[in-house]
């Protein structure tokens, strides 16, 4: 129906956007929030559907600013559809896909294609975003002009580092006339060489080649002095190391405009899990060790890291059961994302609750330039519900991606999404996707 009445009933409201942490009830005609009210008072207003959410937490729909769909051709691994899913299944209701599918995205028709597809699903918003270099190979730009007006709402070759720092200049300079930033995957080629996990103690155990902090230093600390001469705005994937942590602390007391995301498996984890050659800890950046794991969190909690995404990056389990070092990098997150911060950061370090979800909220609309999803009269309906005492076991086997390739599989987590609510319509309740 598509003036549909909706009334949420008994949760806490959790706005970064307009500070608000209190107990309020909504109402929701069609895609828009109608109102909010003091607890109560919508006992006896007409309603087509009513839910009761008490004892939960009732936030913006979350943004993920790093998901890999696979497709166009890779669908083997994961489509469109399922991993809109598993964006609803997780409480997302905004995802950006990176442009690394078996099909680059680096003409405007393949970002139409993902636009239609993530239209005709219903589930979540796909915000397409487009390669810096054809092909990804770091040599010749793209249609950058072309591919915003096909939507694009960043460029990036994650996946591959933007190694030509000439070709990076001309990209921030380029993008920063199209109001858009410049996503870098910061890794230095000739510093990584062959390496397969973080350079440490566990890689000399494994007698595997590491990689060093230093590799991914190098490229953060270019792109900075990069953004200072350009005025682009840069923005670093997946941070993962105490020193790209102090290079980011010294570019936003400069004034540049750089910023960056952490993953949950970065903010959880350390290369202890990758021990007996366990694949499905093996991601690009690596797992590091507990001290780069504290920096980052420490970086998450204080706000000098804006961003929290999940590098969703799904694999058959035929590819992830390769030898270690052929086994593709990778780790299927959309759908754990939520409660592993929760119980990380929140439960664990005390974050506090509206830091966390600003992260998720505020942090990737500022990067993108966006408005962030917020609670307020007249706004678009994008919603998450959190039930922060759910305990509930991993189990990948459940997941609604295609990729059930997690390092998480067991572990007992407390604090899930429960309800998402995309442009007014339920998308998942109970951990059931409504397709």
């Amino acid at each position: 129906m598509v003036n549909e009445v909706k009334v949420l009933t008994g949760a806490t409201l959790a706005d970064p956007v307009a500070g608000i942490f209190q107990p309020f009830d909504i109402k929701i005609r069609g895609e828009r929030i109608e109102g909010i009210y003091p607890p109560g008072s919508l006992g006896r207003a007409a309603a087509d559907q009513r839910l009761s959410l008490e004892g939960c937490i009732l936030a913006p729909g979350l943004t993920d600013l790093h998901v890999h769909l696979r497709a166009p051709g890779g669908e083997a691994n994961e489509t469109v559809a399922s991993g809109l899913m598993a964006a609803a299944a997780g409480g997302f209701t905004t995802v950006c896909a990176m442009p690394n599918s078996g099909q680059v995205a680096d003409k405007p028709e393949v970002l139409s294609y993902l636009r239609e597809r993530a239209a005709a699903s219903g589930l979540a918003r796909l915000l397409p975003i487009a390669a810096v270099t054809k092909g990804l190979a770091g040599k010749e730009l793209t249609d950058m002009a072309a591919l915003k007006d096909a939507g694009a709402a960043a460029f990036s070759d994650d996946g591959m580092p933007i190694w030509d720092s000439g070709i990076m200049e001309a990209a921030l300079y380029r993008a920063k006339a199209l109001g858009l930033p410049v996503i870098d995957h910061c890794e230095d080629p000739g510093l990584k060489r062959d390496g397969l996990i973080h350079g440490g103690v566990i890689s000399r155990e494994m007698d595997l080649p590491g990689i060093s902090a230093v590799s991914e230093a190098v490229p953060i600390a270019r792109n900075i002095l990069l953004a200072q001469k350009t005025g682009g705005r840069a923005h670093i994937a997946h941070l993962s190391t105490a020193e790209g942590v102090a290079l980011l602390r010294f570019a936003q007391r400069e004034g540049i405009a750089v910023t960056a995301e952490a993953m949950p498996h970065h903010l959880r984890l350390t290369d202890e899990v990758l021990r007996g050659g366990n694949t499905m800890g093996k991601v690009s950046p690596p797992l590091r060790d507990e001290s780069h794991r504290q920096a980052v969190a420490t970086a998450v909690k204080s706000g000098l890291i804006t961003c929290i995404a999940t590098d969703h990056a799904p694999w058959s389990a035929d590819a992830k059961a390769r030898p270690f070092a052929q086994a593709p990098n990778g780790i299927s997150g959309l759908e754990t994302a939520l409660a592993v911060v929760w119980d990380t950061l929140v439960l664990r370090e005390k974050m506090p609750i509206l830091d966390l979800l600003a992260r998720f909220i505020l942090g990737p609309a500022a990067v993108l330039g966006r408005p962030p999803a917020t609670i307020a009269p007249g706004a678009v309906a994008d919603l998450v519900a959190i039930d922060p005492g759910k305990v509930k076991k991993v189990d990948p086997n459940a997941f609604y991606s295609l990729g059930k390739n997690t390092p998480f599989a067991g572990l007992t987590l407390r604090g899930w999404p429960v309800l998402t609510l995309y442009r007014g319509r339920i998308t998942m309740r109970e951990g059931q996707v409504y397709a």
